[in-house]
């Protein structure tokens, strides 16, 4: 845990050192002459040259059975039933790689969220060890380069989020305020490694990768991870993105293969109304009962409706199958939908209040004074979300 704050604390300060070398060796421009009154440098002014930006999400979450445990069970990140939760403090410094030029992405992480995002190898994650797991996490820190080939070829180098799911780990970037169970279970967070990338038209993008593997800062396997990423634009009203992956992950002390099927389909019919849909299912080498093959697999469907700019409303609706339990400990069959009203009610500044229920064939939830006892799960919440 105190190498990895040292680890962040290293690359933030390069990352600082870094921006502020560019600053003084940049384009010098003419002076001009200011207005009265005029501050001169603003904080928008560093923002910008920084390519730096602030996120802020936090929440409370009310389970209605008041389980003993104070735990929402088949959740991640909002996993603390009737609790106030600080989810996430990042700070982002980024820059877009022009063609023939180098960019960069470098993302720190902080609070209860962080703790489940850890890549092995980088950081005791809240699932594998909760009184250990480290509240920083170096979330992305990669370098990229755009060779003059035709349109563009893209490298990148370096640790990234997957680009796999619905959803991503930010939840302003969502529909919903609390993440869906595919996300959760079904798919990794992170990889580290290679990503090249093509624009073949405004319609087709694809991208081929090597990396360590699921969440692997390191490679415990034997080998390396292929995937491939298509992306599908054909109309504006409708595109697809279609990930493959494949590779050795290790099991204990086995080496097994794990392969995952992503599909994401998204649908704008008409003005104000969102229809995606995230089909997933993966297949892990003697991972399952017995020795064998272990299976993962689900759909989500989300829609959403924009009553005006600032106000929205979004459903989403589950199906996630484990039967041999391998990703939630459970063999089950789990289910959930969920509804999340959006406001922004200033500048910058969302909040989603949001209702859910969980459902499973087996008895994984519990309650107060009787430890999983129950089939369902019932919780209120309220998010904010605020970015700088």
């Amino acid at each position: 845990m105190k190498n990895t704050r040292n680890l962040i604390c290293v690359i933030f300060i390069a990352a600082m050192m870094f921006a502020a070398g560019s600053l003084y060796a940049g384009e010098q421009k003419p002076a001009q002459t200011e207005a009265p009154g005029s501050g001169g440098i603003t904080p928008d002014d560093i923002k910008k040259a920084l390519g730096m930006s602030i996120y802020l999400q936090g929440g409370y979450t009310y389970n209605f059975a008041n389980p003993d445990s104070q735990e929402n069970r088949l959740r991640v990140f909002d996993h603390k039933a009737n609790s106030f939760t600080l989810d996430l403090a990042q700070i982002v410094f980024t820059k877009d790689a022009p063609v023939a030029g180098l960019g960069y992405k470098l993302k720190l992480s902080a609070g209860e969220t962080a703790k489940f995002i850890h890549a092995t190898g980088l950081g005791i994650s809240a699932g594998d060890d909760p009184n250990k797991s480290d509240a920083f996490d170096l979330t992305e820190a990669y370098m990229s380069y755009v060779a003059p080939l035709g349109k563009g070829l893209r490298f990148q180098f370096g640790k990234f989020v997957t680009m796999h799911g619905a959803e991503v780990i930010e939840a302003k970037d969502d529909m919903n305020y609390s993440r869906g169970l595919l996300f959760n279970y079904a798919i990794p967070f992170t990889h580290t490694g290679l990503l090249v990338g093509y624009p073949f038209s405004d319609k087709v993008t694809a991208g081929a990768y090597v990396v360590n593997g699921w969440d692997n800062f390191n490679d415990e396997g034997n080998s390396k991870t292929l995937g491939l990423s298509i992306n599908l634009t054909p109309v504006e009203q409708f595109s697809a993105a279609i990930n493959l992956m494949n590779g050795r992950e290790l099991l204990g002390t086995i080496n097994t293969n794990r392969f995952l099927s992503d599909t994401v389909v998204t649908v704008k019919p008409i003005k104000n109304w969102t229809f995606v849909v995230n089909t997933d299912y993966a297949v892990q080498s003697n991972a399952g009962l017995n020795g064998r093959d272990a299976k993962w697999y689900g759909v989500a469907g989300y829609v959403k409706y924009d009553f005006t700019d600032l106000i929205s409303t979004s459903v989403r609706a589950e199906y996630f199958k484990d039967p041999d339990g391998v990703r939630t400990g459970t063999v089950q069959t789990a289910k959930e939908i969920t509804l999340t009203p959006e406001f922004k009610v200033a500048k910058d500044l969302i909040v989603r209040p949001e209702y859910r229920h969980d459902w499973s064939g087996n008895e994984v939830f519990d309650s107060h004074r009787i430890a999983l006892n129950k089939k369902s799960q019932d919780t209120i919440a309220l998010g904010m979300m605020y970015t700088w």
